[in-house]
């Protein structure tokens, strides 16, 4: 746990798993300052330890790294005391701490250090929401920038690829998402494994962790359920049938879906006019990979009849970390009405509605009467494979 000087950082050789940039590296880079702590927080295997190790090797003073799940690093940081951590740091003022949600009391930990060690910035990981509001939360209240990670976005693949190689590659995005090891994988029956294995074995282990639970079945049956309702309304007392659990149980793991990052939900937009519907939720997944993963389809693109739905998940979740990276205060929503008027996607930002339908053929929707009635002033758009860069990379 000794500090590595600056100029011995070369000695630690990263692995290199990744050769595209994440634009959330210079972004954490450029908010180090002395009293805070950034937190890094996303979905396993999007790639926290290899950007902080990433980081680290950049550094150009005195930094420690350290690992939250190593027992020896969770009982030495268990003595809270600032004399205490003086003496682990030395002269580094630069701290990592990966999977920093494994060392308890970590929230209060890293408090007494940024409060009592003059010039210290920190930047820490985490998996989950919960473990971060829970472990990070009130302690560093004041103290603390969150940072998300998703898997990689057509924002950075798009400097690395060419036209062609973009068209390419988004088509098999579509099916195997976009984690950040699929790109080091040479074929089809590679990336077939690692997403099974991923789903098998890391998916739901924070909720497991969370939760006490033994055995992920029926929270696997539930996700199976919601992955072949994306982009259709979701009726929890529905998912409760189909499931065996009751309502409430069904809601919880599916917040608790959320506070992984494998799937985020989407409510609907209205203004309390009477014909439109908001009380049934949409839900959609963070990666196309997993969603297909998980209902053990992942057959190219030629060979399935769900395009529409593999479009329209994929597209909004681009949108997702464009607006998360962009910085973008905005309010994410659907619209549909009794009639079966509707529109994919709402934000309601800059004091104004944009309205947004994902369409993977050619077809060009007109906006839904009953919107362009209710609300003249919105901008409307459809978002198609040839034309959608301005809407997930701002090109």
């Amino acid at each position: 746990m000794d500090c590595i000087p600056y100029n011995y950082l070369n000695l630690w050789k990263v692995k290199t798993m990744i050769t595209l940039d994440r634009i959330i590296e210079q972004q954490l880079i450029q908010r180090l300052q002395a009293g805070k702590v950034l937190v890094l927080f996303g979905a396993r295997r999007t790639g926290k330890t290899f950007l902080l190790k990433r980081i680290f090797q950049k550094a150009t003073e005195p930094a420690l790294f350290l690992n939250g799940e190593d027992l020896d690093v969770q009982r030495n940081l268990a003595n809270r005391s600032a004399a205490h951590y003086r003496a682990i740091l030395g002269n580094c003022r630069l701290l990592f701490i990966d999977e920093a949600q494994k060392v308890p009391q970590i929230g209060a930990i890293l408090k007494l250090m940024v409060d009592e060690i003059e010039g210290l910035k920190i930047i820490a990981t985490g998996s989950s929401a919960f473990d971060i509001n829970q472990q990070f939360g009130e302690p560093l209240t004041g103290r603390k920038v969150s940072f998300r990670l998703y898997p990689v976005a057509e924002m950075e693949w798009v400097t690395q690829e060419n036209f062609i190689q973009q068209e390419a590659n988004m088509r098999e995005r579509l099916v195997f998402g976009a984690y950040p090891e699929l790109m080091h994988l040479p074929g089809r029956a590679e990336k077939m494994e690692y997403l099974n294995e991923l789903v098998s074995s890391y998916l739901l282990k924070d909720v497991l962790e969370l939760e006490g639970i033994r055995h992920s079945g029926k929270i696997m049956d539930l996700l199976r359920l919601v992955a072949y309702q994306v982009g259709s309304e979701v009726s929890l007392n529905e998912l409760s049938r189909q499931s065996g659990m009751d309502v409430k149980t069904v809601d919880k793991y599916l917040d608790l879906l959320e506070q992984v990052f494998v799937i985020f939900r989407l409510r609907g937009f209205s203004l309390n006019l009477r014909k439109e519907v908001v009380k049934s939720p949409k839900f959609y997944f963070f990666d196309n990979g997993i969603r297909n993963a998980v209902i053990s389809n992942l057959n190219p693109l030629e060979l399935r009849n769900d395009l529409g739905i593999l479009w329209e998940n994929y597209m909004l979740s681009e949108r997702l970390k464009y607006q998360h990276y962009t910085g973008m205060l905005v309010n994410n929503f659907f619209w549909r009405t009794y009639d079966q008027q509707e529109i994919d996607w709402v934000e309601e930002r800059e004091g104004q509605l944009f309205a947004y339908e994902m369409k993977w053929g050619k077809s060009y929707a007109k906006t839904p009467p009953s919107w362009k009635t209710a609300y003249p002033d919105a901008h409307f758009q459809v978002i198609h494979p040839d034309h959608f860069k301005t809407f997930v990379i701002g090109a």
